[in-house]
């Protein structure tokens, strides 16, 4: 017995961190047979047809601040966020109801935008601009587009569930790419692709269940995956992972057994409108949301500030990856090459 088996044999069961042996990556077991098209645009359009009160993410509430107002685009709408004085977000028009300066370069003041071009103040409570409702949950800043939406108005978003608990580390990455949000839910509601496209971060994937024709209640909506997140090497994290969509552009991944169980990564996509060449864009703003019941968590989220980069890099690193998947599906859709499947 070689010195590699005997350890994997006497390796603790319970500790968090596994030794796994894998196939060399061609030689992985095929998941094309599973991943079905029709499934993945059935699961699709079921999360196309909940309801989200015309609430959009646009950015992390951590990059709003007091002191300097933030551009944003959503529903190709140019839009500009900050802080009031007690704190509350504030978003509406990027565009100066004077002359159509941008405000994203103007000063804060009092709790105000006092616009660079002519001075002219911009708030809440000032008249020729209109307040958008907006809603912060802590981690996420969200607006609402009535007329963009066109859904009836929900006085707040459809926050995902959460951790619960005091205990949390999160962070958030923003991406965008060249495709229309649903290219980005279909993404991600297709999990078999994860050790294929991604082997650096999965393996030994599995799809444990997925819900099956048109006829599926909310309780069954759900795609079950048992993964390893890789570390080091043949080290790994073994969970076990649900996909959900709570509403069209947000498909949430929770942890539901293993290490950090309960832990959560939102991932929702947001019209930003057209671009130069005429073709649509999807900001990608995806938060995780990390707990844990082990001692060594918490002292881990007291260098949360330390952390959060990292936690940004490892999703932008794969998003990377998952929008060229996503642009490549708008592509086909929009006849920019040719769909060369069966």
């Amino acid at each position: 017995m070689d010195l590699r088996r005997q350890v994997v044999e006497r390796w603790p069961a319970k500790w968090p961190v596994q030794p796994f042996r894998e196939p060399a990556w061609a030689r992985q077991e095929p998941t094309y047979r599973e991943c079905s098209p029709a499934l993945i645009d059935a699961a699709v359009k079921r999360a196309d047809a909940r309801p989200a009160g015309n609430w959009f993410v646009v950015a992390a509430s951590r990059e709003v601040v007091a002191d300097r107002p933030l551009g944003l685009r959503a529903g190709g709408r140019e839009l500009v966020a900050w802080r009031g004085p007690d704190g509350d977000l504030v978003i509406g028009p990027g565009a100066c109801p004077h002359l159509g300066a941008p405000l994203d370069q103007a000063r804060v003041h009092c709790g105000e935008l006092v616009c660079r071009w002519h001075g002219l103040r911009v708030g809440p409570e000032r008249p020729g601009w209109s307040r958008l409702p907006s809603h912060d949950d802590g981690v996420l800043a969200w607006v609402r587009l009535d007329r963009f939406g066109g859904e009836t108005p929900t006085e707040r978003p459809i926050v995902p569930a959460r951790p619960e608990g005091d205990v949390t580390i999160d962070a958030v990455a923003t991406l965008t790419g060249t495709c229309e949000p649903v290219d980005v839910v279909a993404n991600r509601l297709d999990p078999w692709h994860g050790a294929w496209f991604h082997p650096y971060s999965f393996t030994r994937l599995k799809v444990l269940s997925a819900p099956q024709g048109n006829d599926v209640t909310d309780a069954e909506d759900k795609f079950v995956v048992e993964v390893t997140f890789r570390l080091a090497g043949k080290l790994g994290v073994p969970v076990i992972a649900e996909f959900t969509c709570p509403e069209p552009r947000t498909v949430l991944m929770t942890i539901v057994d293993g290490e950090g169980a309960g832990s959560v990564v939102e991932t929702h996509a947001t019209p930003l409108g057209t671009g130069p060449d005429g073709r649509p864009r999807t900001a990608v703003i995806e938060a995780t949301i990390a707990t844990s019941d082990r001692p060594g968590f918490a002292k881990a989220a007291r260098i949360a500030p330390a952390l959060r980069p990292l936690m940004r890099r490892a999703s932008a690193r794969l998003w990377r990856d998952d929008l060229a998947y996503a642009e490549r599906r708008y592509a086909l859709r929009a006849g920019d090459v040719a769909d060369g499947r069966a």
